[in-house]
């Protein structure tokens, strides 16, 4: 039986390219994306919801399928309001995730970061963190939540002393080792497939995979 997915933040790294492999693969039927606007890819299996995420309730019952991936996120230098921030990294991946829940959709696929943590003192990391707490809550029978490190071929506009910090993680990941590995850079095309790889699986629970555990599913 072929899938019907839905995902989130198309547009971006991930995103993209897990909607490329996901029209291309037999195994799913249709792909439905939920943008503010439409997509340059073209498939028959392609279906699109354009509308403002705010206003996500107001298309409940079109958001139905087997699979929701969450690929949303944002950085600072985007959004540099933290209210906004949290909306984008908090507030719609939980509506989403109450939305899944509701229309019975069996697997949730959210893209959080490495270093998450609820209790952090980092507002990045502590709105990740919350996210995958409150996702979590919701009740849902499959979630994956997957934690990469800095993801190759983003384009950077942070301050100079993180740019430096990223040039530095770039040259020393090969060198990472043990429980340091989950730090190395990754490409997005790797996360993607391996989003896509585990949706193909049938298991039920909560499953976190940090950079050197998607690395291994891609």
């Amino acid at each position: 039986m072929t899938k019907k997915a839905i995902i989130v933040g198309a547009s971006g790294l991930i995103g993209s390219s897990l909607l490329n492999i996901l029209l291309t693969h037999p195994d799913y039927s249709e792909v439905l994306i939920i943008a503010r606007k439409k997509t340059k890819s073209s498939s028959i299996k392609l279906k699109q919801i354009i509308t403002d995420l705010d206003l996500l309730d107001e298309h409940i019952d079109e958001i139905k399928g087997d699979v929701l991936f969450c690929c949303l996120g944002t950085t600072k230098s985007q959004t540099p309001d933290e209210n906004e921030y949290r909306k984008i990294d908090h507030d719609y991946p939980v509506k989403l995730a109450e939305i899944a829940f509701k229309n019975g959709i069996a697997q949730f696929h959210f893209v959080s970061a490495i270093g998450a943590n609820a209790l952090s003192s980092n507002f990045y990391l502590k709105t990740k963190g919350e996210t995958e707490r409150d996702i979590k809550a919701i009740g849902l029978e499959s979630i994956f939540i997957y934690q990469p490190s800095f993801l190759e071929g983003r384009k950077v506009r942070q301050r100079t002393g993180e740019k430096i910090a990223i040039a530095v993680l770039k040259v020393i990941g090969p060198f990472l080792f043990g429980s340091l590995k989950k730090y190395r850079a990754i490409k997005a095309s790797d996360v993607a497939k391996a989003m896509f790889n585990q949706s193909l699986k049938n298991k039920t629970g909560v499953f976190t995979y940090t950079s050197d555990k998607i690395k291994k599913r891609a």
